[in-house]
């Protein structure tokens, strides 16, 4: 073990600054989780706010409507930037692979990924000129003798527009880890499949798609651990435009109750269940993932 530790301690105090900052920011903070059992109140501090038990978490168990809307809209969005959002970056991977050229490739790439290091703010103010009421859009209706569209400011295509925002921003980068793997996929299988007479098809579900289960299974379950959270600060800056009926969701709602309206306990408590039905849904899907033969987050 000594010979290990003076072997490696130069990695070792590489990653120390990291580790503590993890400690710090990460690991320390979970300790004031204890005020989702207090009638926590800030100028008595976490020591001496009064115990009251379970009590915050009425609202979960007894179906508070103000909960029940922000826990469906929060759902409603999780599926479908499952369904819709994460399928995108795969399909992308596949035709990035597909090009020949390498400097159509690298300019291609250079597109993708340039919208994932731009702010929520950003991005949101450039939908609001898009699509906004006095946008691109609606100037070049109007310029044309229509009538304007009402999309930023309606509940009704709310869930689309920031699932289509989500995917503008993040989708050409998650394409990162799905061309990793597609290049450690042997070319010998390629070359094998095509003297058997597979056609490209063939090869993308059975050299291809294989190839590629293994990280889209860790990745799956990676979103599963934050099936509940959809995004805080791209939902909280377009709150006022559309309304919380359709606009509440859980980050949102913690927001709103503990900051904004003083329910500090309430809100540590829904924040408390909703990591932990995170770190149960991560377990769960993991052990899943090893029954049907895929190594997961971890071996068994």
């Amino acid at each position: 073990m000594r010979a290990r530790l003076r072997r490696d301690k130069v990695f070792l105090l590489v990653a120390l600054p990291g580790v503590l900052a993890l400690l710090v920011f990460h690991y320390v903070p979970l300790l004031g989780n204890v005020i989702a059992f207090k009638d926590y109140q800030p100028y008595l501090g976490i020591t001496d706010s009064p115990w009251v038990g379970f009590d915050n978490f009425n609202v979960l168990f007894n179906g508070d409507a103000m909960f029940l809307r922000a826990l469906g809209n929060t759902l409603v969005i999780t599926l479908l930037q499952v369904v819709v959002v994460f399928p995108i970056p795969i399909a992308l991977a596949l035709l990035l692979d597909s090009l020949v050229s390498e400097r159509v490739k690298q300019v291609v790439q250079s597109v993708l990924y340039l919208p994932h290091f731009l702010s929520w703010v950003i991005v949101v103010a450039v939908f609001q000129q898009m699509l906004g009421d006095s946008g691109l859009l609606n100037n070049t209706l109007q310029s044309a003798g229509m009538g304007p569209v009402d999309i930023i400011g309606n509940p009704d295509v709310f869930k689309a527009l920031i699932t289509s925002q989500v995917l503008w921003k993040d989708a050409g980068w998650a394409t990162i880890l799905f061309l990793a793997a597609l290049s450690r996929i042997d070319s010998t299988l390629y070359e094998a499949s095509a003297i058997d007479g597979a056609n490209r098809a063939r090869q993308l579900w059975h050299v291809t798609l294989p190839g590629l289960r293994g990280i889209i299974v860790l990745l799956l379950i990676l979103r599963l651990g934050d099936a509940l959270t959809v995004g805080f600060e791209q939902i909280i800056l377009q709150q006022a435009a559309v309304g919380s009926d359709v606009s509440e969701v859980l980050d949102t709602y913690v927001y709103n109750n503990g900051i904004l309206a003083g329910s500090w306990g309430i809100s540590a408590a829904v924040g408390l269940v909703k990591g932990i039905v995170g770190v149960l849904l991560v377990l769960g899907a993991n052990k899943l993932a090893h029954k049907f033969g895929e190594q997961g987050i971890y071996q068994r």
